[in-house]
């Protein structure tokens, strides 16, 4: 443990708290694009993947970049966010924004095709019991997609915790406010001397990564057993 220094530290919790945020305010508009694509209509569904993949695409740098446009201080959106005490350009819920836009395709993608699964008849049958839009969601769509969703939710907050490019380039790197895990790795590799601080916070993502997986696979499991106990 003599390899971490006390930002180390600071900066595993960091990246612990902006993915923890960045999963949490992500997973309902991600569920909500993946309903509109499995169940829009086509002009709907070609404009969203379009929109929900852009983060892939383009480089995360350039994301970033974007992200500061808009939504520094003297952005479009930044500055109106400011008159109302909200800020995201250099500071940790900038980072926690831009995680979550890089994190939201991966989101999106196994609860669209947990949507897509579903048997369009179950919807059907609800409907001519008399459930309505929101019932028929919540009482038949969400259990059924549960396993997807949770798959969603746990990718995204991997992706979160390891994205660096649009983060360091919307909120810097700022020991103590921004400085999250990838951005501290990147640090120790340009430090002299840095490679077993480097290696020792490598291990730490690897471990917390696994951890993700483990966690995203037994969710998985309990999410499909309850949606096949609920039918």
């Amino acid at each position: 443990m003599s390899a971490f220094t006390p930002e180390d530290f600071a900066a595993v919790a960091l990246s612990l708290k902006v993915a923890l945020a960045a999963t949490l305010f992500g997973l309902p508009l991600a569920l909500a694009a993946a309903f509109a694509q499995a169940r829009g209509r086509f002009g709907l569904r070609v404009a969203l993947d379009a929109a929900v993949t852009l983060p892939l695409v383009l480089p995360p740098v350039a994301t970033g970049y974007v992200l500061l446009l808009l939504f520094g201080r003297r952005g479009p959106i930044g500055a109106l966010l400011e008159k109302v005490g909200i800020v995201f350009a250099f500071d940790w819920t900038g980072a926690a924004l831009a995680a979550g836009i890089m994190a939201f395709p991966l989101m999106v993608r196994p609860m669209r095709l947990a949507i897509e699964a579903i048997d369009r008849e179950v919807d059907e049958v609800a409907l001519t019991l008399g459930a309505g839009a929101l019932t028929r969601f919540f009482r038949v769509t969400l259990p059924l997609a549960a396993p997807g969703v949770a798959a969603g939710a746990i990718l995204g907050f991997a992706k979160a915790l390891g994205e660096f490019g649009a983060t360091i380039t919307f909120v810097a790197a700022i020991p103590g406010e921004t400085l999250t895990l990838p951005a501290a790795i990147y640090g120790a590799t340009q430090s002299p001397g840095g490679e077993a601080r480097a290696a020792a916070l490598c291990l730490v993502a690897a471990a917390i990564a696994v951890a993700a997986v483990l966690v995203s696979d037994a969710v998985g499991r309990w999410a499909g057993r309850t949606s096949r106990g609920s039918r």
